[in-house]
């Protein structure tokens, strides 16, 4: 049985258009004959007059969220980087204080959003903190296998040329993670808008999370959806800023 031929870079770059909008075009016309009301799921038009008419709100709120959701992102993750280099360096460590991150990572995130709001009050850096927690595990699990990725011969090679510590570290280990790693970062930039937009939910005047809790107890569902493809399309910058770096830093 012959394999199928390897599709075109314009075919790769114009079939997920298409996609997008036969799903848009049926979107809009099958929900009205099927008696969908409006003020349940509107329309793509009636989502897109909203951005028109909105932009500004839509702007104002975006902001607070992109914010907090970068700085949860930048944080957590370096957070979780430096302690995954402890662990693998130190294995007493590893063993005494994972156990301890696994546990917290277990607690659900809405459980734990009240407390962290409690702790840090109503701002902005309960946001950032709920971000960089949703955001720290994933990178963390990565992080190790990647760093202890490396063969034993790998390790032999560099006992036999006489290398130090950091010189195994910046040679061998930390090149071997980056893949592992910017996997780790791509979901991480989808984790972290959930993050922040979850902090709003619990606490915030403003923000994307707080007009999605506006726009759902007012009934105003062209908004409500709205804010909800503004925080999909902040994901995705995000998640293409990180394959970005991603190509121009790992070329293996």
């Amino acid at each position: 049985m012959s394999r199928q031929a390897a599709l075109s870079p314009l075919a790769q770059g114009l079939l997920p258009v298409f996609g997008a909008a036969s799903i848009l075009i049926a979107w809009q016309f099958a929900l009205p004959v099927a008696g969908v009301p409006a003020y349940i799921v509107p329309t793509p038009a009636a989502i897109f007059s909203t951005f028109a008419a909105s932009w500004p709100l839509l702007l104002s709120n975006l902001w607070p969220t992109a914010i907090e959701a970068v700085a949860g992102f930048l944080i957590g993750n370096l957070a979780a980087m430096v302690m995954a280099i402890a662990f693998v360096h130190s294995r007493f460590l590893q063993a005494a204080y994972f156990p301890v991150v696994l546990f917290f990572n277990t607690i659900p995130i809405l459980a734990l959003s009240p407390i962290i709001i409690l702790i840090f009050g109503l701002g902005m850096t309960p946001k950032i903190v709920i971000a960089a927690v949703i955001s720290f595990f994933p990178t963390l699990v990565n992080m190790i296998r990647g760093l202890d990725s490396a063969t034993s011969n790998e390790h032999e090679l560099f006992r036999v040329l006489s290398a130090t510590r950091a010189e195994v570290f910046w040679r061998l280990r930390f090149p071997r993670s980056l893949p592992m790693l910017f996997s780790s970062l791509r979901i991480a930039s989808a984790t972290a808008v959930i993050g922040a937009i979850v902090g709003e939910w619990i606490g915030s005047d403003k923000g994307l999370g707080a007009l999605i809790i506006q726009a759902t107890f007012n009934y105003q569902s062209d908004r409500l959806y709205a804010a909800i493809v503004l925080s999909s399309s902040l994901s995705i910058l995000l998640f293409l800023l990180v394959a970005a770096v991603e190509r121009k830093v790992v070329k293996y």
